[in-house]
């Protein structure tokens, strides 16, 4: 009898985001990395590249906020649980600026029911760049399989 062992909650967080980055193709295509998961954390990075800044030479905001909502997303989703936002408000603290390495860390600060709040932090070095908060809502719908739980 071949009978799997539970997984950790750190191992359902990995399997979450390896699911679910396998179909992200946005957060993939604007050169974002995963850096770190865990349950209702995650840390993701992006460079800054030519293509991200606006006239006044700066990365646009709505980079920055994707950044923030791709990180939001991952350490929502950690739990298997198919999660979206319902609300994201982000406030700009500094520019960041072409070649920059963005990282977004993100972290669970309430989750029942259906509903969660995450803050995210968008840095460059020891710079804060951005911070966001994201309300998000559970949906029908997990990640894994039953049996890999």
């Amino acid at each position: 009898m071949n009978v799997k062992a539970a997984l950790s909650p750190e191992d359902i967080a990995r399997a979450c985001a390896e699911a679910m980055w396998a179909e992200d193709d946005a957060s993939k295509g604007l050169g974002m990395e995963i850096v770190e998961i865990g349950p209702g954390f995650a840390t993701l990075a992006m460079a800054v590249r030519p293509d991200m800044v606006n006239g006044q030479r700066i990365a646009h905001g709505g980079f920055i906020f994707t950044l923030a909502d791709s990180a939001f997303a991952f350490a929502c989703n950690s739990h298997n649980e198919r999660v979206v936002a319902a609300q994201g408000q982000i406030t700009f603290l500094k520019p960041g600026k072409l070649g920059d390495r963005l990282v977004a860390t993100a972290r669970e600060v309430s989750r029942g029911g259906r509903s969660g709040i995450y803050d995210v932090r968008v840095t460059s070095g020891d710079t804060v760049i951005a911070e966001f908060r994201g309300h998000s809502r559970v949906i029908p719908g997990t990640w894994l399989p039953a049996q890999d739980q």
